[in-house]
């Protein structure tokens, strides 16, 4: 029986990177090594035919943009239709990660497993980490009833909803907070431990690929002596939403607050997250300002811009081509 394929997208990413020495793990340029010289460093994927590459993007993924993630997106959904591709893998960086997974979560709520993968250190390492997460995710995709997008590095799965980057340097650079992980890769087998995600109710996918401009929303972070010059900085240029990084339970300095429900008065949307990395925010009756459901600020921020764009479309004055 011939076997289901494997579409394997690189995005660049450290994972793709190169220094100039393999003791340098951090003074590298991300985004060197194409998606099929990566793939062929390792055992058993560049030569099987069950493995389809293709090249999206080759960015630095701090430099993330809305043009990528449409590219992505639509790469994601052609491949999800063809009945011959069993799931798919993406190499990415690890500093947008979290955003570009949530972001295909919410924009392509796929049936089908969609890992992204990554590296902490480039791919001239002396030990790089890439190849073993490539193999670990690819793993994740080929487990019988995977779905839904999620996240694979050093041998943890995470789902899309809840993964964040929480260190900047060890292998390991990875959580799901309170909620855990999806489940672990051990020697080629995924242990689950919870559910796969599944389709966030009452959110369908975006022709994303229609729309003309995308609209502007920022986070603004709550702390001592803050104040709301951004808030109305941000409101004078046009800002059609704002997440706020609350201190604690997504509580907001004084000033700051007086700005955002000024800039709430006149239209803007204002959504409270938390800049605790553990822990939604628990909403108190008559919280002027809605929470962002247990979203982290850049999740939240990414949902508050699809939300906006689905109102675009819903009315008559719809901002897409």
């Amino acid at each position: 029986m011939k076997r289901r394929k494997l579409v394997i997208l690189g995005t660049g990413g450290t994972i793709a990177g190169r220094a100039a020495h393999a003791s340098d793990n951090i003074g590298y340029t991300a985004a060197q090594v194409g998606i099929d010289q990566l793939l062929a460093a390792i055992p058993g994927l560049a030569a099987s035919d069950s493995v389809i590459s293709e090249q999206v993007s080759q960015i630095d993924s701090k430099d993330m943009s809305f043009d990528v993630w449409v590219q992505l997106a639509a790469r994601v959904r052609h491949f999800l239709a063809d009945d011959d591709v069993e799931g798919i893998v993406i190499t990415h960086g690890t500093d947008t990660l979290e955003e570009t997974a949530y972001f295909l979560q919410l924009a392509c709520q796929p049936a089908k497993p969609v890992v992204l993968t990554c590296a902490m250190r480039p791919a001239t390492a002396l030990a790089p980490d890439g190849p073993q997460n490539v193999m670990d995710a690819v793993a994740v995709a080929r487990h019988p009833g995977a779905c839904g997008v999620v996240a694979v590095c050093a041998g943890t799965v995470h789902s899309a909803i809840d993964v964040q980057k929480v260190h900047p340097y060890k292998l390991d650079a990875f959580s799901s907070g309170d909620a855990g992980p999806v489940g672990y890769v051990e020697e080629g087998k995924l242990r689950l431990i919870r559910n796969w995600p599944i389709a966030l109710a009452g959110i369908a996918p975006i022709a994303i690929e229609k729309i003309a401009s995308w609209p502007r929303v920022e986070i603004v972070m709550s702390y001592a002596g803050a104040s709301a010059l951004m808030v109305q900085a941000l409101v004078d240029q046009g800002v059609r939403g704002l997440v706020v990084a609350g201190t604690g339970n997504g509580t907001i300095h004084d000033a700051l607050q007086a700005g955002l429900l000024n800039a709430q008065a006149a239209g803007v949307r204002v959504v409270r997250s938390t800049r605790c990395p553990d822990g939604p925010v628990l909403p108190l009756p008559g919280n002027a300002i809605a929470d962002s459901q247990g979203l982290s600020p850049v999740k939240a921020r990414i949902a508050l811009m699809l939300d906006l764009v689905a109102e675009d479309a819903r009315s008559p004055g719809a901002r897409q081509a």
